[in-house]
């Protein structure tokens, strides 16, 4: 057996149980697992991709394993041992034999008195997992039944479901460029979406592409360009970027030649957005403070509010959001979202445009959000988006005329995050 190929393994065992057993979020347990910096790139990356399969895959292999079991499975450990090797057996053309073989050897390092019955069931989920996935609501099975209630009533359940396939899928590399895109995509060997963001395959290291040390460009979704779009032309008006880390949104606004005031709660967040600006020789006056609370020296014509959220329109980037996220997220999220909009409005000047946007598909951080504040009366009103401002992805505006992007958009490029965005205007 291959110790480094077991290795890889044994530290996607490890990065498993620290998400759902121990609920920490994917990257954070990548940066806490040191056994994962002694591995390979090429391992490295494997145990990645093999704990993000079973979290997009959840569903579908506990649905698999429950029918190769007489009763269900205890242990921890063992069961995620399980959906290990099922991952591998069903959507990563591991052979066969490697995958039960290093998932024995996981067991017997974890539990010796259950090698037999994981060999047992690995080899018949080997025998019958093709059967088994042409029988399966594969789109029910991996979407927890609060989100597919949520989005089947906010979008319907063609689109629910569009959604939960197209998280199967890992995301691609999305960047925004400073200038010359078209030349920049011939050398990152990237596509130029209708958006003006280049779109490559995922893999690799951001830092060995060219133009990173020369801060020709940084990591962006597409979906996520968008909003600061909105504000039309920015050249030397000042904009305040609430809840700015990690800064994509800051440097967007840099480069469009506004003075920006970058804001978020959190030093450590705030550190990060200034390394990133250094590297990308931009600048902005970054402050901490709660945006809740925090008024500018004079009301502001632009505003900018990327909100805290639950991130369930980044399930493609961040595949554990749907084992870590319930309803009470959503609840809680919505409180501090009305706290800091109403707080944004009132340091927003006369006739001054307020962006409000969430990467989040759940209606109660978007719309109804907005619904709320209009209705309390805010002195303040919707400024619809046009198709031309968003390069004419037409069914990404809402009736409302708000942006809504879901990841099944754009699917034959590679797919959006979903993102809500409402343009607001300052009564006079």
């Amino acid at each position: 057996m291959n110790a480094k190929t077991t290795n890889a393994r044994a530290t996607a065992l490890a990065l498993l149980d620290a998400v759902l057993a121990r609920r920490v979020t994917l990257d954070q347990a990548l940066v806490e697992n040191r056994a994962l910096g002694a591995l390979s790139p090429r391992d490295r990356a494997f145990a990645r991709l093999l704990t993000a399969t079973v979290l997009r895959r959840l569903g579908q292999l506990d649905d698999a394993l429950a029918r190769c079991l007489a009763r269900p499975m205890k242990s921890g450990t063992v069961r995620d041992i399980l959906r290990l090797g099922a991952a591998q057996l069903m959507f990563l053309d591991t052979p066969p034999h490697a995958a039960v073989a290093t998932s024995v050897d996981l067991a017997a390092a974890h539990s010796p008195a259950m090698k037999g019955l994981v060999n047992a069931i690995l080899r018949r989920l080997a025998r019958e997992g093709a059967d088994i996935l042409k029988q399966q609501d594969a789109a029910r099975l991996d979407t927890p039944e609060w989100l597919w209630q949520s989005w089947s009533v906010s979008y319907g359940e063609a689109a629910a479901r569009a959604i939960a396939m197209a998280h199967w899928r890992e995301a691609p590399l999305d960047l925004s460029v400073k200038a010359d895109a078209r030349a920049w995509a011939a050398k990152l060997d990237a596509t130029v979406l209708p958006t003006g963001t280049l779109r490559r395959a995922p893999g690799g290291l951001v830092e060995d592409l060219p133009g990173y040390t020369d801060g020709a460009w940084w990591v962006q979704d597409a979906a996520a360009a968008l909003p600061v779009r909105l504000f039309g032309k920015l050249d030397g008006a000042t904009v305040a970027d609430l809840c700015a880390a990690p800064g994509g949104k800051t440097a967007q606004l840099a480069a469009s030649g506004a003075r920006v005031i970058a804001l978020d709660q959190s030093e450590v967040r705030l550190r990060r957005l200034r390394d990133n600006l250094a590297r990308l020789k931009l600048t902005a006056e970054c402050v901490t403070a709660d945006a809740g609370d925090w008024q500018p020296a004079e009301p502001l014509r632009f505003i900018l509010l990327d909100a805290p959220c639950t991130a369930t329109g980044a399930i493609r980037r961040n595949p554990d959001v749907p084992h870590l996220k319930s309803p009470a997220d959503v609840a809680h999220l919505a409180a501090q979202q009305d706290r800091l909009l109403a707080n944004a409005v009132r340091a927003l000047a006369p006739l001054g445009t307020l962006v409000y946007c969430v990467c989040s598909l759940e209606a109660e951080e978007g719309l109804a959000r907005i619904a709320r504040l209009l209705n309390e009366g805010a002195p303040i009103e919707r400024r619809p988006v046009a198709p031309a401002e968003i390069d004419e992805i037409a069914d990404c505006i809402t009736p409302d005329g708000d942006l809504r992007t879901l990841p099944s958009h754009l699917a034959a490029d590679g797919g959006l995050d979903g993102f809500y965005a409402c343009r607001l205007v300052r009564k006079s």
